[in-house]
């Protein structure tokens, strides 16, 4: 396993990260996944990511318990806030801020996480709020470091531009081959403001592993067949997006690894990406995405695989 500084901070962070979002605590069993999180330790993977909101709080209270025994200086553990937590609760406010970090600590049965992100912008709440809030949870030690995912360049620049406030850190945005968005403005301002990629869905919800072919049927088992995690794949599982998949094949061949492992490999070669969150729901899957971590592979073929993408119809 690799490790990256993330952004400013001193965390060490592996280049592959355990995430939670749609598997632990709703669509994966916990035999399994208490599985995955122990291979991932196993594989070095120290950096694991979840939300408040994920199955309400369910990942959270999952993590609390398979994370126990465990010292507490031997992984990263990010968590977010934002997502509707009941009808009254949702959003960046100060009120939300100091409520959702003491509940995420109480499940995840820590008194610190490493990483607090804001999980959406909330235009709702003056960001001056947000911010100075955030600082002080930093200032009494339940956070340590704060980020934020899928925000806009223009809400990052504003973060930046407020004084005496705690610095971001991370960005969590979707990028994968199939989801460059970033690389046109978040990647080039954080990257120049002291603030790093964990990225979310490298693998597009496993459309780039291949395990999904055009014309042939969903894979028995598979993200795509279930009732609880099915939802976000759908639009990565039509018939011009498979077929461009398809033509990554030869080129996973030529690098001597696996597509997914092209694909990981392919998000990690971006300097400003410090980590790729990848989901499991057996061990397996685990081993060979850590794999990517340690891969070498010819720019040229990456160019050839940006190319095939490009192709693809927007849907």
């Amino acid at each position: 396993m690799q490790y990256c500084q993330l952004g400013s901070s001193d965390l060490r962070v592996s280049v592959i990260s355990l995430g939670s979002w749609l598997t632990f605590g709703v669509g994966v069993e916990r035999e399994n996944a208490k599985a995955c999180v122990d291979r991932a330790f196993d594989l070095g993977i120290n950096f694991i990511d979840t939300a408040n909101v994920y199955g309400r709080g369910a990942a959270e209270s999952f993590l609390g318990e398979a994370l126990t025994g465990r010292p507490r200086d031997s992984y990263v553990l990010a968590t977010k806030l934002f997502g509707q937590m009941s009808d009254t609760d949702r959003g960046l406010s100060r009120e939300q801020v100091f409520k959702q970090i003491d509940a995420s600590l109480a499940r995840l049965k820590t008194d610190y996480v490493d990483l607090y992100q804001c999980h959406r912008y909330d235009p709702e709440t003056p960001l001056e709020e947000t911010m100075q809030a955030l600082s002080e949870i930093v200032r009494q030690g339940k956070v340590r470091y704060i980020g934020f995912s899928e925000w806009s360049p223009q809400n990052i620049a504003a973060a930046l531009a407020i004084p005496g406030v705690e610095a971001f850190v991370s960005s969590q945005p979707q990028y994968s081959l199939l989801w460059r968005r970033p690389e046109d403005k978040v990647i080039p301002l954080c990257a120049a403001n002291g603030i790093s990629q964990i990225v979310w869905s490298p693998l597009a919800q496993g459309v780039l592993t291949g395990k999904y072919r055009a014309g042939q049927p969903l894979p028995e088992g598979s993200r795509a067949t279930s009732e609880s995690m099915s939802g976000p794949i759908q639009n990565w599982l039509r018939p011009a997006v498979l077929e461009a998949v398809d033509k990554l094949r030869p080129l996973a061949a030529e690098a001597g690894c696996t597509l997914g492992q092209f694909a990981l490999a392919w998000v990690l070669r971006e300097p400003n990406v410090a980590s790729a969150i990848v989901g499991a729901s057996r061990p397996a899957q685990l081993d060979e995405n850590a794999a990517a971590a340690d891969l070498t592979v010819d720019a040229s073929l990456f160019a050839r695989a940006e190319a095939i993408a490009a192709q693809i119809p927007r849907g």
